[in-house]
């Protein structure tokens, strides 16, 4: 193999690999789709594969920070939004992350979530939506680390 081959192929076993080590995890500045104003940090960890996230701080300015989730109709509700989890059991599906649920804490209702990261892993579309995901409504989150 020549020179110019190996150089080529690992280039590719780089870039392949760079592509496969991006991961969701980390601290996320959730950005308003209405307002565009900022709503709050969220940290995005993984155990075994599956991925949750949780809410570490309110940033909105009529946020209240012993705010609880009064509209959750599950296990979630009337518990403090700070510390709470709002997404459960995603798990990577190609270049998407999907399979689990996310809440709105401020309207108490659970959708499906799809996940995509951008190419450079500083954005991510959070995608919540009921049964079809072309019927639902995307928030894009910055990485704060």
């Amino acid at each position: 193999m020549t020179l110019a081959r190996r150089f080529f192929a690992a280039a590719l076993t780089l870039a392949a690999t760079c592509a496969f080590a991006q991961s969701p995890t980390g601290l996320w500045k959730t950005i308003d789709d209405k307002t565009g104003k900022e709503r709050a940090l969220v940290r995005i960890s993984e155990t075994g594969g599956v991925f949750t996230a949780k809410i570490e701080k309110l940033l909105a300015a009529d946020a209240k920070p012993d705010a609880k989730c009064d509209q959750c109709t599950d296990s979630r509700k009337d518990q403090p939004v700070v510390g709470m989890t709002i997404m459960r059991n995603v798990k990577k599906n190609e270049a998407i992350f999907d399979g689990g649920d996310i809440l709105d804490a401020n309207t108490g209702k659970i959708y499906r979530v799809k996940l995509t990261l951008s190419g450079d892993g500083k954005a991510l579309d959070v995608r919540g939506y009921v049964g079809n995901p072309m019927f639902g409504r995307t928030q894009k989150w910055q990485r704060v680390e």
